[in-house]
C-alpha cells in the first residue's frame, strides 16, 4: 500500500503541475520511482487470476502503472525541452526499478529517445538520452526475447545517431570526419565501447566508420583531446576486434598490436635522430624497415602503419610516442573475445630500444649525431623522462597481465628498469614508476635473487628512503664554512628569507612531495623486506631502512622488518629488532598483538605430569652445573604437590679432612644440609629415610675442629629437618681421611660449589713430623 500511495503521488504531480516546473522536482520524482520497484516489477497479468479479495488492489496497481507510462510517453513528445528532459530522466528510473515488466513495453520509448538525438535539444538532454538508451540495451541483454524485439531493431539507428553527433560522413566516402569542438565525444565513445562487446554483429557494418573516428582522436596533434577522452578512444579501438568475422578476432587483435609496435619504432626513429643509438633489433623485419632520415628537414613524421596523421617537432613526436605506448598498454589490459598470443618478445625489444637511450650522466655519455643541431638534442633529453615513464608503465601492465608467467622475463624487465633509474632519478614520475614496477616484480623474482641482483637495488632503496623522509633544512653548514671565504653580496640575498625563516623549508617540502610518489614509496619498502633475501642486504642499508620506517611510523613496514630479521652470519652478529618501536607505534593493532602476545598452549616437557626425564649416570657426571639444584626423587611423588618452603640456611662447612666419597648421582640422592651445634637437630622420619641411603664411612681419626669450621650457605628448596642429638649427627657424618695434601670436601662438590667457600687444608699434626725426623735421624 505504501508503494501504491507513492506511485499515486508521482502521477498526481506529473499530471497537475505545469511542465515548466517539472525539472525542479525531477530528482525527487526519480527517487520516489526507485522506491516503487516492487510495485513496478510485479506481474500485472496476475490481477485476472488473483483471489477476489485482491482483485481490486491489483487492478489499482495496474491503473497507476499504466498512467505513469502514458504520461512519460506524452512528455517525451512534448514541445518544450523541459518536458522532454523530465521524461528522459524518469524513463531511466522507471526502467531500472521495473526491470522486465517495464522493458517489455518500452519499445515506443526507445524510438522516442533515439528521435531526441536528432532534434535541436539541449546538450544535457541528448547526453541523458544516450545514457538512458545504453542502460535499456544493457538491461535487455539478459532476455533474448527483448533483444530480438527491442535491441536488434533499434541499435543500428542508435549507432548512426550517436556517430552523427560527433562526426560527419559524406555519402561517397566510407569514413567519417570528426567534428571540431563537439561536447559529445566522450559519452558517445563510452556508450559504443560498452555495447560493442555484447552486440559485435550489429556493430560490424559500422566498424570502418568507428575506426576512422578513433584514428582522428588518437592521432590528433593540434586540437589535443583530454586524457579521459583519449583513454576511452583507445579502449574502443582495441575492442574493434570483436567485430571481426567468426574465428578471425584473434588475428585481428594480433595484427593491430603488431602495427602499433611498428608505429612506435617508426616514430622513435625520427625522434631519436639527434643521437646515435647503441641498439640493434633482434627482429630482422624491424632492421629491414629502418629507413634513413632527411636531416635537412625539421623532425617529423608523415604517416605510420596505423594510419595516424602527420606530426612536426620533437614535442609532437614525444606526444605521439607516449600515446602509442599507452595504446599498447591498453592492448594488454583490455579483455579479448578469445585467447590471444601476447608478443612479449616484440614488446621487450621495443622497450630495450627506448630504455637504452638515457639522459647523459657521469659515466654514461651519449654519442651525438653531428648532423643535427644541439638545440634539438637538448630538447630530446628534456623529453626523455616522459618517454621512459610511459615505457615503465607498459612494462608494469605487462607484468600484471602475465602475473606468475612473468618470471622468465622478469630479470630482463628489472635490468631495463635499472638502466633508466640512475640517470633520471631526478624525475618524480620516473621514481614513482620504478618503485611500482620493482614492487610488482619482487614477489616473483625476490626468492631467487642473488647477492649481485640485490646490490643493484641499493641506489633504488636509498632513493626511496630519501623520498619518505621530510627534507632537512640544515643552516649550520653554510655558517661553518664562512671562515676563510668571502661574505656573499648582501644585494643578492633574499630579504623574505630573513622575515619568514620557514618560507624556504615550506618551499622545499612542497617541491619534494608528491601524492603518487609517496604512495609508491610507502609500499615499496615493505615489499623489499618481505620478498628480497635479507641476508644479501648490507647492514648499513638495512639500518637505513629501519631508521626510515621508524621515523615515518609505518606499521606495515615495521611489521615486515620484525618478521624478516637480518640473520646472523659468519663474522656478523644478528641485528637488533625494532619490535619495541612497533609496539609503541601501534599498540592496539591486532597483528602486532598477535606477534607480541601469541596465545599458545603450555608446553609440558614430559609425558607424565610431576616427573622429570631420567638421565644416565654418564650424562649426570659430564653435566657441569655451577649451582646446585635440589631434585625430587621419582619415589616421592606423593610430596610433589605439597607446599614447600624456600629458605636460606646457614650451616657449618664440612670437615676439613675427609676422604673422597664414592661417585654418587645428584639426581639420585638428596643433599642433606648440616646443622650447627647451637641448634641440635632432631631426627625425623624423613631424615632417617634420607640418611639411610647415604654411604657410611667409618671414622678413623675424628677431628676435634669440626665445630670450628667456617659456615657454608645452602640455598635451595627443601624441608627443614628438626634438630637431632649430637651423637646421631656424629654417627651419620662421614669421618675425614688424611691424604697428606689439599683435599676438597665432598659437600663442596655436591652442593653449591660457591666461590666464596675456600677448601680446607689438611695439615697433619706436628707430632707426625717429629716422628719422621726421629726416624730419619735414627
Amino acid at each position: 500500500m505504501a508503494s501504491l500511495s507513492v506511485l499515486h503521488a508521482v502521477n498526481h504531480r506529473l499530471t497537475n503541475l505545469p511542465v515548466k516546473q517539472l525539472p525542479a522536482i525531477t530528482a525527487s520524482l526519480a527517487i520516489s520511482l526507485s522506491n516503487c520497484g516492487e510495485l513496478l516489477s510485479s506481474t500485472q497479468s496476475l490481477s485476472q487470476k488473483s483471489k477476489p479479495g485482491k482483485s481490486d488492489a491489483n487492478s489499482e496497481n495496474a491503473v497507476q502503472v499504466h498512467r505513469l507510462m502514458t504520461r512519460l510517453s506524452s512528455l517525451l513528445q512534448d514541445r518544450s525541452p523541459e518536458g522532454r528532459w523530465t521524461a528522459v530522466v524518469l524513463i531511466k528510473a522507471a526502467v531500472e526499478a521495473g526491470q522486465w515488466e517495464i522493458l517489455r513495453s518500452c519499445e515506443p520509448l526507445v524510438r522516442g529517445l533515439i528521435a531526441i538525438l536528432t532534434k535541436p535539444d539541449p546538450n544535457s538532454t541528448k547526453k541523458m538520452a544516450l545514457i538512458t538508451l545504453t542502460r535499456i540495451f544493457h538491461l535487455t541483454y539478459q532476455y533474448p526475447t527483448l533483444v530480438r524485439e527491442i535491441t536488434t531493431p533499434s541499435l543500428p539507428g542508435f549507432v548512426t545517431s550517436a556517430l552523427n553527433l560527433i562526426s560527419v560522413k559524406a555519402s561517397s566516402e566510407p569514413v567519417r570526419r570528426l567534428k571540431p569542438h563537439t561536447p559529445f565525444v566522450e559519452i558517445v565513445l563510452q556508450a559504443l565501447g560498452e555495447l560493442i562487446v555484447r552486440h559485435p554483429t550489429t556493430f560490424r557494418p559500422f566498424s570502418a566508420q568507428i575506426h576512422s573516428v578513433l584514428l582522428a582522436i588518437i592521432g590528433s596533434t593540434s586540437p589535443c583531446f583530454p586524457d579521459p577522452v583519449v583513454d576511452v578512444a583507445e579502449r574502443l579501438f582495441v575492442s574493434l576486434h570483436h567485430c571481426a568475422p567468426k574465428n578471425a578476432s584473434t588475428d585481428e587483435w594480433k595484427s593491430a598490436c603488431h602495427m602499433t609496435i611498428a608505429s612506435v619504432h617508426e616514430t622513435a626513429q625520427s625522434v631519436f635522430r639527434s643521437v646515435v643509438e647503441q641498439w640493434e633489433s633482434v627482429d630482422p623485419a624491424t632492421r629491414r624497415s629502418a629507413r634513413s632520415s632527411d636531416y635537412t628537414k625539421e623532425v617529423g613524421g608523415q604517416g605510420d602503419a596505423l594510419g595516424l596523421g602527420a606530426w612536426q617537432s620533437v614535442n609532437a613526436g614525444v606526444d605521439r610516442l607516449v600515446m602509442l605506448l599507452r595504446l599498447l598498454s591498453t592492448f594488454l589490459e583490455t579483455p579479448t573475445a578469445s585467447a590471444v598470443a601476447v608478443p612479449i618478445g616484440a614488446i621487450l625489444d621495443l622497450t630495450s630500444r627506448l630504455t637504452s637511450l638515457t639522459v647523459p650522466s657521469p659515466g654514461r655519455e651519449v654519442q651525438p649525431n653531428q648532423q643535427i643541431s644541439r638545440v634539438e638534442r637538448e630538447e630530446l633529453f628534456t623529453e626523455l623522462p616522459r618517454i621512459h615513464t610511459a615505457c615503465l608503465s607498459l612494462l608494469l601492465t605487462l607484468s600484471r597481465t602475465l602475473e606468475s608467467a612473468v618470471t622468465p622475463v622478469g630479470q630482463t624487465i628489472l635490468e631495463q628498469t635499472l638502466w633508466v633509474f640512475p640517470a633520471e632519478r631526478f624525475s618524480r614520475q620516473v621514481r614513482s614508476s620504478t618503485y611500482e614496477l620493482v614492487q610488482e616484480l619482487l614477489p616473483h623474482l625476490g626468492p631467487t635473487m642473488s647477492r649481485q641482483s640485490v646490490s643493484a637495488l641499493t641506489g633504488l632503496i636509498r632513493a626511496c628512503c630519501s623520498d619518505l623522509l621530510p627534507p632537512t633544512n640544515d643552516q649550520s653548514g653554510p655558517a661553518a664554512d664562512t671562515k676563510g671565504k668571502a661574505k656573499p653580496n648582501p644585494t643578492t640575498a633574499n630579504a623574505d628569507s630573513f622575515l619568514n625563516p620557514t618560507l624556504k623549508q615550506t618551499r622545499l617540502a612542497d617541491s619534494s612531495s608528491s601524492p603518487d610518489l609517496h604512495r609508491t614509496a610507502v609500499t615499496f619498502l615493505p615489499a623489499v623486506l618481505m620478498h628480497a633475501p635479507t641476508e644479501h642486504l648490507s647492514p648499513a642499508l638495512r639500518a637505513e631502512i629501519d631508521r626510515t620506517i621508524i621515523l615515518t611510523a609505518d606499521k606495515d613496514a615495521m611489521l615486515a622488518s620484525v618478521l624478516n630479521p637480518m640473520p646472523a652470519m659468519k663474522g656478523r652478529a644478528a641485528a637488533a629488532s625494532i619490535l619495541p618501536f612497533l609496539a609503541r607505534s601501534a599498540p592496539t593493532a591486532p597483528d602486532v598483538e598477535a606477534l607480541i602476545r601469541p596465545h599458545m598452549p603450555v608446553l609440558i616437557p614430559t609425558s607424565t605430569i610431576g616427573t622429570y626425564d631420567t638421565m644416565d649416570e654418564s650424562e649426570s657426571e659430564s653435566e657441569s652445573d655451577p649451582k646446585p639444584t635440589t631434585t625430587i626423587p621419582s619415589q616421592t611423588k606423593s610430596g610433589f604437590l605439597q607446599t614447600s618452603s624456600s629458605a636460606t640456611m646457614l650451616q657449618p662447612a664440612a670437615a676439613p679432612q675427609q676422604a673422597p666419597a664414592p661417585q654418587m648421582s645428584k639426581r639420585t640422592y638428596e643433599e642433606e644440609p648440616q646443622v650447627t651445634r647451637s641448634q641440635p637437630p632432631v631426627l625425623t622420619a624423613a631424615s632417617e629415610r634420607s640418611q639411610s641411603k647415604k654411604p657410611r664411612v667409618a671414622a678413623e681419626n675424628p677431628s676435634p675442629s669440626v665445630a670450628a669450621a667456617s659456615p657454608a650457605t645452602f640455598t635451595g628448596t627443601a624441608a627443614i629437618p628438626a634438630p637431632v642429638p649430637s651423637e646421631i649427627t656424629a654417627a651419620a657424618a662421614p669421618a675425614p681421611v688424611s691424604t697428606g695434601g689439599v683435599v676438597a670436601s665432598a659437600e663442596d662438590d655436591d652442593e653449591d660449589g660457591s666461590e666464596d667457600d675456600l677448601p680446607a687444608l689438611n695439615v697433619d699434626p706436628d707430632t707426625d713430623d717429629d716422628d719422621d725426623d726421629v726416624s730419619m735421624d735414627g
